[in-house]
This record gives structure tokens, sequence and C-alpha cells, in this order.
């Protein structure tokens, strides 16, 4: 057997098990808990409590948005060019990009400045905002850019990849559980129109929002660490690889070989449209429940109890009952069915005088919206590790292993996925803040069109999944 099969022999081996792998998955826990968090509640908080207008606030998620799809390419590319060391090629930037990410995650709710009764666009408010979200857009994206590439060189068969997806898939759920949660509890204990900081209403919330953000990020912490602690990059140590420098301009020229990728492109595409939706969903859900269904009080865990039934549900009939179809085919389904309950919620533009009515309608249409954006994990994971994989076999030379060119080209693929991402949930965050300038943040009919818009992204996003072919049986 020659140097290079032994290599290969060894890198086979080195997927990770037991408790080390549900050390990795944990990561996707710790990530989104600040993320649903902070995608869900900041709008809320700053505009209805802080008193910041909708479109400063829309601007700093926006910037926030766009820093995290710029670095996505930038960090995706320094991760693939970095030199193993004692402590592998990974790994380390987890640890880099943590001190930035605890504090920024913990200050952002608790400003220094709150805004005037009469003046909404106090710039005070406005630029510490900014500053935190692009302190929270550097480090997230080091830290989840550093995570998604580590994916594929810990799990390369088909079976270990749909095993951690189906683990990140339940962390996923959970977190958003926890994040929905904690802050709806507060809002049990308030008058959801009267929470403005002077307000007392406000005040409950200016003293319980941020013993949550330091609850939260707190968890996140073990989260990183245990990921930390739990992924295997010894075998970096079968490679010689060359010290290498990279300028800003080759950083971003590395992004076009995934753009050239004409199958990860379209994958690109998918998800680009599906964080569009997502991202309105996480502004309008809150204003959408206060102003359209006038819940009150007790009737918030309504959501709750709702958003925790629909993602177990979902998450539970494709990871049992669909196992024999193909990714696609799944992943279809879920985006139309996403599709065609978005439109169901235009519904509510009819004054419907029925109690019982309005909330099986809710059950139905946003019940199944959030079983199945939490059902995507499921597909999505495996379904980019496939693409990248893909894509290192067309670019193997004669004395390059298949796992080399995975490690040399993962993070450039996923900081391009990072990226997409990004920029789908800056185009949803300048839309509803157009949206939601001034009377219209509790205006019924605009906040149902909004959730209503869902539906034209996710029939986009269905569109080009159906035209990209993939190949799910690969040999490794």
């Amino acid at each position: 057997m020659s140097p290079e099969d032994i290599k290969h022999q060894e890198l086979r081996h080195q997927e990770l098990r037991g408790k080390n792998k549900l050390g990795y998955s944990l990561g996707t826990f710790g990530i989104f808990l600040l993320r649903i968090l902070i995608s869900t509640f900041i709008f809320q908080f700053y505009v209805y409590t802080i008193n910041l207008a909708s479109l400063y606030v829309s601007i700093g998620v926006s910037v926030y948005l766009i820093i995290s799809a710029l670095f996505s390419i930038l960090w995706g590319v320094v991760i693939d060019k970095k030199k193993p060391g004692k402590r592998g090629r990974r790994r380390p930037f987890l640890l880099i990009g943590l001190p930035l990410w605890i504090i920024s995650n913990i200050i952002i709710w608790i400003p220094p400045f709150y805004c005037p009764q009469e003046n909404t666009f106090y710039l005070p408010t406005a630029i510490f905002f900014w500053i935190v979200m692009v302190c929270i857009a550097l480090s997230d994206t080091l830290l989840y850019t550093a995570y998604l590439a580590m994916f594929p060189e810990q799990f390369q068969s088909k079976k270990a990849r749909s095993s951690v997806a189906t683990m990140q898939g339940i962390f996923l759920i959970i977190s958003s559980i926890i994040a929905l949660l904690l802050p709806l509890i507060i809002q049990n204990l308030v008058d959801p129109e009267k929470v403005k900081w002077w307000e007392s209403s406000g005040k409950i919330m200016i003293f319980w929002i941020p013993i949550i953000g330091i609850l939260s990020t707190s968890l996140a912490v073990i989260t990183i660490l245990l990921v930390y602690i739990s992924v295997d990059e010894s075998h970096y140590s079968a490679f010689t690889y060359p010290s290498a420098t990279i300028s800003l301009r080759k950083a971003f020229h590395q992004i076009l070989p995934p753009l050239k990728d004409k199958k990860y492109r379209k994958f690109l595409s998918v998800q680009f449209f599906n964080h569009i939706s997502s991202n309105i969903l996480g502004v309008a859900i809150i204003p959408f429940l206060t102003y359209v269904l006038k819940f009150r009080e007790s009737e918030f865990f309504i959501y709750i109890l709702l958003s925790t039934i629909a993602k177990i549900s979902w998450y539970v009939l494709f990871s049992l009952f669909f196992q024999k179809k193909e990714l696609k085919q799944k992943y279809s389904f879920c985006i139309i069915a996403a599709a065609l309950s978005s439109f169901v919620v235009l519904l509510y533009l009819f004054d419907i005088k029925s109690y019982i009515f309005n909330i099986i309608l809710f059950v139905v249409a946003i019940g199944t919206i959030l079983g199945t954006l939490y059902a995507y994990p499921l597909f999505s994971t495996p379904l980019g590790a496939i693409l990248v994989y893909d894509a290192a076999k067309m670019r193997i030379l004669d004395k390059t292993s298949l796992e080399e060119k995975v490690s040399e080209i993962s993070g450039s693929y996923y900081g391009s996925l990072n990226f997409s991402i990004s920029l789908g949930k800056t185009l949803g965050s300048i839309l509803m803040g157009v949206l939601f300038i001034g009377s219209n943040q509790q205006n019924p009919v605009i906040i149902t069109l909004s959730l209503g818009s869902m539906g034209v992204f996710y029939l986009i996003s269905f569109l080009s999944l159906k035209k990209m072919q993939i190949t799910e049986k690969m040999e490794l």
C-alpha cells in the first residue's frame, strides 16, 4: 500500500463518534440560540422598548448581515489557508472569535442610551446599536464558518452526515424553543402594547431581557468549548502544508470557484430565498401575535406550544417516515408546504370574527411554516457536504487525495454559503425595515402582507432546487 493510500485509510477512520459527535453537534445549539434570540427579539426590543426608529434598527441589522456576508468569504479563505498547528487547522478559530462574541452578545441587550419619547431617531442609541451589531457579525461569522468547515472532514460517510444532521436538527429545535420561550415569559408579565422604556411594562423588559441575554450567552459559550474539545484535527499531521499568505483581494477572489459551480450555485440560491423568508418571519411573528391575533398574557404560550409541537412533528415525520425518499424530494416537499402555508396567512386580511377559526388557521399555517423551517437542516446540511465532495472530486490532481482537496476548498464553499444566507437575511431585513416605518409596525394589514410575502420567496427557492441535479450515492 502506497503512503498516500495509508493516509487515505487513516483519514477515513477520523470520523467523530459517540460523545465527540455529540459535542460537535451541540455547536448548533449554542450558535443558533444566540442567532434566534437576536433575529426574533432584537427588532422588538429596540423598536418597541428602547424606542429606536425601525429604519435605524433595520440599518443596523442590514449592516450586521452585510458584514456577515463579506466576512463569510474572508474567514472561509483565511481558515483554508491557515497552516495546521498543534491544535489543528480550524479549531483555533473557535477560541479566537470567542471573547468578542461573548462581550457583544451581552452588551447588545444593555444599551447605555435610550431614545427620548419624542425622538426615535436618537443617534447615540443608533450608533451604539450599529457598532455592537458589527462586532457580533465579525465574531459570529468566524465561529460559524470554522464550525461548518469542519463538517465534511469530520464526517465523511453518508451515514455519519445524516446522523449528525439529525442531531443538529434536534439541537436547533431545542435552541429555538429556549430562545423564544424566555422572552415570551417576560412578555406574559407585561402589556405588549405598553412596553416603552418609560412605561411600567417597559421597565420590566429593561430589567429581564439583559438577564436572558447573559444566560443565553453563557449556555452558548459552553457548547463552543465542547466543540473545541470534541473535534479531532490530528489527521493534519499526515500532510505537509506550505505556509501561505493571502491578500484581501485574493481572499474575495476565492468565492469565484463556488459561484462557478453550477450545482452549488443553485444550492446557494435555495438558501438565499429561504433565508429572506425566515428573516421576515423572525421580525413579523411577535407583532402578528400582538396586533393581528390580539394575544395577551398567557395566550402567548399558544405560540410556544405550537412552535414546539410543529417543529418536533415535522422533524419526526422526515426522520422516521420518509427515510427512503431522496434528499431533494424531501427538501422540495418542505419548501412547497411552507410556500402554500404562507399564502394561507393572507386569509387574515379578512375580518374573521371567530376566535376558534383564527386559532385553527394559525395552527395550520404558522405551524407548518415553523415545522418546515426547522426540518431544513435535515436536508441542507448533508446536501451541502455532498456538493463539496463532488466539487473536490472534480479538482483532484494525480498526487492529491480527496480528503486533502476537501480540506482545501471547504472553507471557501461554506464561506460562500454563509455569504448567500447573509444576503438573503439582509434583503429580508431591509424589506421589513421599510414596511414597518412609523405606525405600520402596528398595522395588522401590513403585518399580514409581510408574512404572506414569504410564499413568493419560497416558490422561487423551490424552482431553484427543482433545477439542481445531485448525486447522493458517493464513494469515499
